[in-house]
């Protein structure tokens, strides 16, 4: 697949998302409406978010019957195969409402996130911001983007006393309670830590500098797929820890300056661990 396919399935991801991103504040506007419960008390879903996806879901295969959609809330409709399996084709990674909890408390710092996977390899990918209206984009080969302009680069701090790291934390209890062990060795050895509660948001943070690098365990493909080519194109390294790739056990991002630093402590503090 060359480059120029890559940038159509980037326009595409990109239409579907900045439709899905409307609704999502339109509905917002007018009231969250239904919130129910998913894995736990805590974890929850809303009226919006299945609406966000069905949106997306038809925009994605307007024309284009044969692709796939793994997405958030409806797994893959007629296509009940593991969501870390790799479709032949397209297969298109959605989470319609990432940050729902920051959604239906008002707080504007939540996403659509869209990914294309070919061959199990995502090649272009969109985070757009509901509530600011920024948008990120990538493809790979081809650079990351905010609002049409390139990113340079993430910020360079190449002590990891002065990082300022983001991290995010499970709905389950026993989960948080391990988490919130590993954040409380950490933060004596940074800056500080931001919790912002949307990690597709986070990663694109990392990949301009806006924190110094980010980890979190437990994140599904949707949380992550466009996220991490965002922040991979920017420059950003993002891998899982004692040499495995990203994944539902660990996502670490960070520039290389201080990537090394907060991997060891990561492994020393055993972030990848617990429940």
């Amino acid at each position: 697949m060359g480059v120029d396919d890559r940038e159509a399935l980037l326009e595409r991801a990109l239409r579907a998302a900045r439709a899905g991103a409307a609704l999502a504040a339109e509905r917002r506007a007018g009231g969250v409406g239904e919130v129910r419960t998913k894995t736990t008390e805590t974890d929850v879903v809303t009226s919006a978010d299945r609406a966000v996806e069905a949106l997306v879901r038809a925009q994605l295969l307007d024309g284009h019957p044969e692709d796939r959609v793994l997405g958030e809330e409806e797994g893959e409709g007629d296509h009940p195969t593991d969501p870390a399996a790799p479709a032949c084709g397209v297969r298109w990674i959605v989470d319609p409402i990432d940050g729902t909890v920051n959604y239906v408390y008002g707080i504007p710092h939540y996403a659509v996130s869209i990914a294309a996977e070919v061959a199990g390899v995502v090649v272009a990918g969109v985070v757009v911001n509901v509530g600011t209206g920024e948008e990120w984009t990538a493809v790979l080969g081809g650079g990351a983007w905010r609002n049409g302009v390139r990113l340079s680069g993430p910020a360079m701090v190449d002590d990891l006393g002065r990082a300022l790291i983001a991290t995010g934390f499970a709905y389950d209890a026993l989960r948080r309670r391990h988490q919130g062990a590993v954040v409380a060795a950490l933060l004596p050895r940074v800056r500080d830590i931001r919790r912002f509660g949307a990690a597709a948001l986070d990663l694109c943070a990392v990949a301009e500098g806006r924190v110094d690098g980010y980890f979190e365990k437990g994140l599904a493909l949707w949380d992550r797929a466009a996220g991490e080519l965002v922040a991979a194109e920017a420059g950003v390294l993002v891998t899982g820890l004692r040499g495995a790739p990203s994944g539902p056990e660990m996502v670490l991002a960070a520039p290389a300056p201080v990537y090394k630093q907060l991997r060891d402590l990561l492994e020393e503090f055993d972030a990848d661990g617990g429940p």
